[in-house]
């Protein structure tokens, strides 16, 4: 079996891309990768283009060595954009082995290790507030708003959220200055008033949703460690499960986790184990999120066996599409340690119309794919309908 071609798809996604890779053997098997970026599809998507001549004519199922063919053909720069492009066509190149063995990749990493995996309503109000109309859902103009969205969490069946900062009105807004809000905008800082309405907000979730719903709030890159201090602090009556944090310093994160009896997590933004490293060792947070379009499956099967030999848990990064949702889940299947999976419930309406079977979940659990591969298939004439082509990121 050869490689005889590599297609790969920008998808509208609405408020962001996703990005899809299909690599074809010879034999007509396709397998199925995702490596989404919403800041810089087209600069994965070109390298995947550059990749190209070191796979067309290779053996597909041979995975790790495609990888590392693949990282000495990137010149070793393990990270960004290349290591994306990388994690696409590793995860399509793995799914298409468990498919030529007619088992699905679960089966192919010695899984499963559970039938279920807890996942949580992410992005939760944050969607809303950018593409409602799109969404058909329900405006945030006020706290209340936010009850009844935790309630509505809780009625769904879910026992988890995660949410960003975002300010209720006509229109309501979100907080992003980590990633771009022009200038007077980078400095971290928080202000009494900020701090206030992230308690208030947290606090109108917990309203609705209950004492067994757990809440997390992602912070992003949005502040620096003296603000996501006073943050962890302020929530701590509520117990989150995680106060989420994007920074690149383990030593930062771990003062940050020793202020507070607020859970910390963090990880997204990391790649491969050779970055994991100085976090587990100083065990920084309490829960490490990985990013499986961007690191690849079989990298972070590794990252999450090496978060078990430091007694850590793990949880898939995943705002991503279906077929992100089925790898994610793959990976919680054959670990021994994840806490709980990522998963956006607010999206686009064609988000169904892509792949072939959807992720089955019920009382806020996904259940563990079964068929070859990952258990879906992307519907590549539907993707054609829907690809991103001029339109920006709003994310």
């Amino acid at each position: 079996m050869k490689i005889a071609r590599i297609d790969s798809y920008v998808v509208d996604a609405g408020w962001r891309p996703w990005i899809f890779v299909v690599v074809e053997a010879d034999n007509g098997l396709k397998g199925y990768g995702e490596c989404s970026d919403g800041r810089n599809p087209w600069g994965v998507v070109g390298t995947i283009e550059d990749f190209k001549p070191l796979l067309i004519g290779q053996d597909p199922r041979a995975y790790e060595m495609r990888l590392w063919d693949l990282i000495r053909g990137s010149r070793a720069s393990l990270g960004g954009i290349g290591a994306k492009a990388i994690a696409g066509i590793e995860c399509a190149l793995v799914d298409l082995k468990a498919r030529a063995l007619g088992i699905s990749v679960v089966e192919l990493f010695g899984g499963p290790t559970r039938d279920w995996t807890r996942v949580y309503w992410s992005h939760c109000g944050t969607s809303r507030v950018r593409y409602g109309e799109l969404l058909g859902t329900p405006p945030l103009r006020g706290l209340e708003d936010f009850t009844a969205l935790g309630y509505e969490v809780r009625e769904q069946g879910f026992t988890a959220l995660k949410t960003n900062i975002i300010f209720p009105g006509e229109p309501a807004s979100t907080y992003f200055p980590g990633f771009g809000q022009g200038p007077g905008t980078t400095d971290q800082a928080i202000t009494p008033d900020l701090l206030r309405h992230i308690e208030a907000q947290m606090r109108a979730f917990r309203q609705g949703a209950g004492p067994d719903v757990d809440l997390c709030l992602d912070l992003n890159f949005n502040f620096k460690p003296e603000a996501c201090k006073r943050i962890a602090k302020a929530l701590e009556p509520l117990d989150l499960l995680w106060l989420e944090i994007d920074m690149y310093d383990p030593e930062a994160i771990l003062q940050i986790k020793e202020s507070t009896t607020t859970r910390i997590c963090t990880g997204e933004n990391l790649f491969y184990m050779r970055d994991f490293i100085p976090y587990f060792e100083l065990h920084a947070a309490d829960v490490f999120m990985i990013d499986i379009a961007w690191n690849g499956f079989s990298q972070s099967k590794k990252v999450g066996d090496l978060a078990e030999v430091y007694q850590l848990n793990v949880a898939p990064h995943n705002y991503y599409s279906h077929l992100c949702s089925f790898v994610s889940a793959s990976l919680c299947a054959v670990l021994p340690n994840v806490r709980i999976m990522e998963i956006d419930i607010d999206d686009v309406p064609w988000k169904d119309d892509l792949v072939t079977v959807q992720p089955q979940i019920e009382k806020g659990q996904m259940k563990t794919p079964a068929g070859p591969g990952w258990g879906t298939e992307l519907v590549e004439s539907e993707i054609k309908k829907h690809l991103w082509k001029d339109k920006k990121s709003n994310w």
